[in-house]
């Protein structure tokens, strides 16, 4: 049977951008004969994370996480499967640790991309309209590709500081660390912003090299302190069917309030990660002061760049005092946020937005005011707590999603796993 052109073919739901979570739709979807659909992805091969591919850098969740197997465990898509095929099975194995190495994750899902038909690398989006009641969606190569339903997977692109946006100078963000990291340590001084995993992991890569190129290294954080990531079982029930239904009922001001509150639960540092770092500056202090400083409960409040040198100024906000920090390089560990994609303008007036501009997503992870036409992946902490950026959430947001797409249950959606209650 010959394929219809893109213009003419009418898809069951287009997914846009190839993310981990997108990517898992698309295997989760590749064996359903009554789904047809596309993925749409601007870059020209799948990429997560590249600059932060330091030695030993790995998950923080387990290799259950992965595209499939929480959603459907005999999946040919797995992570174990993917060990299988590259002969690291039984090494795997003899290593006896569920935390995939993050360098060994983004291959897995190279791995499971190249197995599928339905994405399209170097398709940039850049414009949906809805026209005939179907999206259709134009890209920059002028195709067009029209469907029923939509699945935003854009992610959410490196934050950077109002203070900073036009700071100039070279200053990077930490996702172009790895990129960036040799003419970082050609510099007399380096400053870091930020206390999150990737914050740590950039702390401590440089710290071991602290005396090899003879920088000074600051790390500064708004945190009161370097919190650790909260992973107690009980607490991981809070990634839970249950968990999401209590969170996704509050009232909307509650949900804000809690997610500014729950930060530790998915934005905390690895425990053993603290004290390695604690360890290593013991030992580079056996030969005397290192040149490092640790700054807590301090904001960035200005930068300026003159003559090579950022000036920094900071506000320590329980002692209420302002101070500046002088730097030759600076890397930006402030993380990522969501930013609701230029392309879909034409459509704004079919999506739905809370009190704040921010989508108002359904409990069915839907944006639309149909409630069933276009669906977000991620980019739903405000509605759907820390299940929204969690991997091991994220096959059970798709199994969700195309029971939405196919109107009847292809794989199980679960509905209650923890032990303990969340409402009175």
């Amino acid at each position: 049977m010959t394929a219809l052109p893109e213009a003419t073919r009418t898809y069951d739901f287009v997914g846009i951008g190839l993310g981990p979570f997108n990517l898992g739709l698309a295997c989760l979807t590749e064996p359903i004969a009554e789904l047809d659909g596309v993925f749409l992805e601007s870059k020209p091969g799948f990429e997560w994370h590249a600059g932060m591919f330091l030695d030993g850098a790995h998950l923080q969740t387990p290799f259950l996480s992965d595209l499939v197997t929480l959603a459907d465990p005999t999946s040919p898509y797995s992570f174990l499967n993917y060990l299988k095929e590259q002969g690291r099975l039984y090494s795997f194995y003899i290593r006896e640790n569920f935390y995939p190495l993050r360098v060994e994750y983004d291959d897995y899902c190279r791995w499971a991309a190249s197995r599928l038909t339905g994405v399209r690398f170097g398709a940039t989006v850049t414009e949906v309209t809805y026209e005939d009641d179907l999206y259709v969606v134009r890209t920059r190569a002028g195709d067009t590709y029209r469907a029923r339903h939509l699945v935003l997977g854009t992610g959410t692109p490196p934050h950077i500081p109002e203070v900073c946006r036009d700071l100039g100078g070279d200053f990077i963000h930490n996702s172009r660390y790895l990129r960036h990291k040799a003419e970082l340590q050609r510099k007399k001084s380096i400053t870091l912003v930020g206390s999150g995993q990737s914050a740590a992991e950039i702390y401590h890569d440089l710290l071991g090299e602290i005396d090899v190129h003879g920088y000074r290294l600051n790390w500064v954080t708004r945190s009161p302190r370097f919190f650790p990531l909260e992973y107690t079982k009980l607490t991981l029930e809070m990634t839970s069917p249950e968990y999401v239904d209590y969170y996704h009922a509050l009232p909307e001001p509650t949900r804000y309030r809690l997610t500014e509150q729950q930060k530790g639960l998915f934005k905390g540092i690895d425990g053993d990660l603290i004290n390695d770092i604690f360890d290593l500056l013991y030992e580079k202090s056996l030969g005397g002061p290192v040149p490092t400083r640790l700054l807590t409960n301090s904001a960035l409040t200005g930068a300026s760049h003159d003559d090579g040198t950022y000036t920094l100024a900071f506000r320590q906000e329980e002692q209420e005092k302002d101070y500046e920090l002088r730097s030759e390089g600076l890397i930006l560990a402030t993380g990522y946020r969501y930013v609701e994609p230029e392309f879909l303008k034409p459509v704004r007036d079919r999506l739905r937005y809370d009190s704040r501009g921010n989508f108002d997503v359904a409990r069915n992870y839907s944006v639309d005011v149909t409630g069933r036409g276009v669906f977000l992946q991620n980019a739903g902490v405000h509605t759907h707590s820390v299940t929204s950026p969690d991997l091991g959430m994220g096959a059970y947001r798709n199994s969700y999603i195309i029971r939405e797409l196919l109107g009847s249950e292809y794989y199980p959606v679960e509905k209650t796993i923890a032990f303990q209650e969340f409402a009175a």
